[in-house]
């Protein structure tokens, strides 16, 4: 069926909405006339936003969710979100979805194709909110997937996370601050590029880590900013009693536990120290040369490469009832 301009158009009367008289029409000025935001401001009501939606946008605790679970749900969004380029926000989203659905809603079975339909629902509502281009929902399930879920299926575990967030997708995130904590740092601008880029690296290192829960979005951007400022030198003495100063609201004790815990992580996660590659004698028809143990090493990984690792099969799962049933009851 074919519509027209007229059938898309509201049935309503301009002479009803304005038949109160000019005179009592409320004060209006355009973006024009009216002049830029004041940044200060601006991130002073979202440091008082956060204190009125905690426990609501962000779980309070992180007690009643299974971290190594977890980790997992978290690492597979995170290879979504590189696979299809998707901005930092969808997975940061993606997550808030995941912890607060987890946080008030008790699932069947905390691991297995449960968590992992959940995983698919939260990052595909995320990228509705935030990706001009968002794959179907077959398209999703990619990076070693180890279920298949039909869409209809995702689509109620979709409408069950809505109901149980309340319909609140919009969220408050550490990235909403950083170019403001950038700045702060840096007000030239000079190394801003740098320190924004670098603390978004951060934050997505840190979201598999079940502790960060209990931080507000805006102590993770002053940490994360903290950390990316301290690998240049010249920001090397940059600490969070001068976090504390960047903005109202900010609380030293809390910037300090979390750069410390970013710190801890990202020891954990540092690649180990390379070891010396010392040479190797090879014998060859007459002659012996020198070659460094990389050379086999790399020789080894070739020829083993030659024999493609077996198929991995996927089970194609086709969840029923448990999915629109809040008391979570399950085949």
């Amino acid at each position: 069926m074919s519509l027209s301009c007229s059938d898309l158009l509201c049935g309503e009367d301009s002479n009803i909405i304005f038949a109160a008289g000019v005179d009592e029409l409320p004060e209006y000025s355009s973006d024009i006339d009216s002049g830029p935001p004041d940044v200060e401001e601006s991130v002073a009501g979202l440091l008082e936003d956060e204190r009125d939606l905690a426990g609501i946008n962000w779980p309070l605790s992180h007690e009643s969710i299974d971290a190594s679970t977890r980790a997992d749900s978290v690492a597979w969004i995170l290879k979504v979100q590189r696979y299809y380029c998707f901005q930092p926000l969808t997975a940061y989203l993606s997550v808030n979805y995941f912890d607060r659905f987890l946080y008030s809603h008790h699932l069947p079975k905390m691991n297995g194709w449960p968590l992992q339909l959940l995983s698919v629902a939260c990052l595909s509502l995320a990228a509705k909110m935030e990706e001009p281009i968002v794959p179907s929902l077959l398209d999703f399930q990619v990076e070693s997937s180890k279920f298949i879920f039909e869409p209809k299926n995702i689509q109620r575990m979709e409408l069950l996370v809505l109901r149980v967030l309340e319909w609140r997708l919009r969220s408050i995130s550490p990235f909403w601050y950083l170019s403001f904590f950038a700045l702060k740092i840096d007000p030239t601008a000079t190394y801003t590029g740098f320190l924004v880029s670098r603390a978004k690296e951060v934050i997505l290192s840190t979201m598999q880590e079940v502790s960060f829960i209990e931080f507000r979005p805006s102590c993770v951007a002053a940490a994360a900013i903290l950390t990316a400022a301290n690998d240049l030198p010249k920001f090397s003495l940059i600490s969070a009693q001068h976090a504390e100063s960047w903005s109202d609201g900010l609380d030293k004790e809390s910037i300090t536990r979390c750069h410390q815990l970013i710190q801890k992580v990202a020891g954990k996660n540092k690649p180990r120290k390379q070891p010396k590659v010392l040479p190797q004698l090879r014998v060859a028809t007459g002659r012996v040369s020198a070659v460094s143990s990389s050379d086999t090493s790399s020789s080894a990984s070739s020829s083993s490469s030659s024999t493609p690792p077996p198929p991995y099969k996927r089970r194609r799962v086709n969840s029923k009832a448990w999915v629109g049933d809040d008391k979570g009851s399950s085949d």
